[in-house]
C-alpha cells in the first residue's frame, strides 16, 4: 500500500472526470488515497471525490486560486506535497496536467512520466505503460530511488466506476502563501460550444481537410449532436482554418481515447494517430480504400463522407426516437 496525492482538476467548481478516474484506479488498489482540490470555494467537490474512493480530502483554497495559473497551481499543489509527504502523486494528463506536474516535479525533486494509459500499484512501488514513437510501442516505466513517483494518465484510459453515494471521507485545508507570484491571470475568454472537450467524451467525431470549409463541419457537428459526441479535427482541418485549435487531436494537439472514435475524411497521418489509437472502437470514414486510417480501424467505411455521415446521423436519430 502507498501514500497518493491525486491532484483533482476542476474549472468553475466543476472537477474533471479524468481526475476520479485516478482516485477510483488508486483505492481499488488499496492505496492511502488522498485528493488534493485547488480553488477558490471547491468544498462541494469533496463529496464526489470521496464516493470514488479518496480517504481523505484537502483543499486549497485561496481567492488567488480562482483562476488556474501554472505558477500559482504549482506552488499549491508543491505546498500541499511537502505537507502530506506521499510516495506517488497522480494527474489527468490534460493541458492543464502536462503544463502543472512538470513544473512540480521540479520543485519537489520527483520523477515524472507522463501520457500513461495504464498503472500498477505493488509494494509502495508505480509501474506506468505509456506510447512511445507516435504510438508505434509502448515502454513500461518502473521508478528507481526513494523520490516521488509522479505520473500523468490519458483521460478515458482507465475507465470511470459509478461513483458510490454511502462514502465519505473528512476534509482539510492546507494554507499557502501566494506572494511574489511574477504573473497574475486577469481574464479567461471562453469558446461557445456546449459539447463536450474531446479529451473527455466518451464520443469523438473528427474531420480532416477533406470536408473543404469550416461550413461542411456542420454534418458532423448533427452527428455528434445526436449521439453526444464532442467534434474534433486534424491539424491539416485546423491549419485551413476550419476548426480552432483547441478540438486539434494528435501528436501537436489533444490526445484522446473515448469509447468511440469516428474519423471522417481524415487519412491517417502517424501524428494523427498518436493521438486517438488508443481509442476502444475506431470507426473510419474515408474514400480512398489505401487510407492509412484503415489499418487501425475497427469499422471501415469506403465512401464519400458527405453522403456517409448524413445518412448514419439519420439512421441515429431513428434509434432514438
Amino acid at each position: 500500500m502507498a501514500k497518493v496525492i491525486v491532484f483533482i482538476e476542476q474549472r468553475e467548481g466543476k472537477a474533471k472526470k479524468a481526475s476520479f478516474e485516478l482516485v477510483a484506479a488508486s483505492a481499488a488498489a488499496g492505496n492511502e488515497t488522498h485528493a488534493v482540490i485547488i480553488g477558490d470555494s471547491v468544498t462541494a467537490i469533496a463529496n464526489e471525490a470521496a464516493q470514488y474512493g479518496a480517504n481523505k480530502i484537502h483543499l486549497v483554497q485561496d481567492a488567488g486560486l480562482k483562476l488556474y495559473s501554472a505558477e500559482s497551481y504549482a506552488r499549491a499543489l508543491t505546498t500541499a506535497i511537502k505537507s502530506l509527504s506521499p510516495e506517488i502523486v497522480l494527474a489527468a494528463h490534460t493541458p492543464m496536467g502536462k503544463e502543472l506536474m512538470p513544473t512540480v516535479s521540479v520543485q519537489v525533486d520527483g520523477a515524472l512520466a507522463t501520457d500513461c494509459t495504464s498503472l500498477a500499484f505493488s509494494g509502495g512501488k508505480l509501474q506506468a505503460k505509456r506510447p512511445v514513437y507516435s504510438g508505434k510501442a509502448m515502454v513500461e516505466v518502473e521508478f528507481l530511488g526513494s523520490g516521488i513517483q509522479m505520473a500523468t494518465v490519458r483521460p478515458n484510459a482507465l475507465g470511470l466506476p459509478k461513483p458510490d453515494t454511502s462514502k465519505t471521507a473528512d476534509a482539510s485545508n492546507i494554507s499557502v502563501d501566494l506572494s511574489g507570484l511574477k504573473t497574475k491571470i486577469l481574464e479567461v475568454v471562453k469558446g461557445n460550444s456546449a459539447r463536450p472537450d474531446v479529451t473527455e467524451a466518451a464520443i469523438v467525431v473528427s474531420g480532416g481537410r477533406s470536408l473543404k470549409s469550416a461550413e461542411n463541419f456542420k454534418i458532423l457537428e448533427d452527428l455528434a449532436d445526436t449521439v453526444g459526441a464532442a467534434v474534433g479535427a486534424s491539424r491539416a482541418a485546423v491549419d485551413a482554418g476550419f476548426r480552432p485549435h483547441r478540438d486539434q487531436v494528435g501528436q501537436t494537439g489533444k490526445v484522446v481515447s473515448p469509447t468511440c472514435y469516428i474519423a471522417c475524411g481524415i487519412s491517417g497521418a502517424i501524428q494523427h494517430l498518436a493521438g486517438m489509437r488508443t481509442s476502444k472502437v475506431i470507426v473510419a470514414i474515408n474514400s480512398d480504400p489505401q487510407a492509412p486510417i484503415f489499418q487501425i480501424a475497427d469499422y471501415g467505411v469506403v465512401g464519400d463522407l458527405f453522403q456517409v455521415v448524413p445518412a448514419l446521423t439519420n439512421e441515429f436519430k431513428k434509434i432514438k426516437e
